[in-house]
């Protein structure tokens, strides 16, 4: 099961680090950090951190990504509001207009 906490994932930095899958991010910030040389040879995806992938092939993993999908459904459902809906979420709060004269 892909949304099982506990199933093990193998790292991609170092092939011999099994983690479980609650435990991966942060896995992938320490193992960056005490394997410097090899964390320069992979990139980051754009649309899941957890993604690690060699730097040559990130222009083809950006393509194929299941994440992508998500990202861009997710910007088309937003851009796809009602106008109202729109001036719903940001605040038109304005302050009533005042009488009193401070100065005199």
């Amino acid at each position: 099961d892909v949304l099982d906490p506990e199933r093990l994932i193998q790292c991609p930095l170092v092939k011999h680090h099994w983690i479980r899958a609650r435990r991966f991010p942060y896995h992938l910030v320490k193992c960056k950090e005490s394997n410097p040389e090899i964390a320069k040879k992979f990139a980051t995806c754009p649309f899941n951190a957890r993604h690690l992938v060699p730097q040559a092939n990130l222009s083809d993993h950006i393509m194929k990504c299941n994440d992508k999908a998500f990202m861009e459904q997710d910007v088309v459902s937003r851009s796809c509001r009602p106008p109202q809906e729109q001036l719903n979420n940001g605040s038109t709060w304005q302050a009533p207009p005042c009488d009193e004269d401070w100065e005199t």
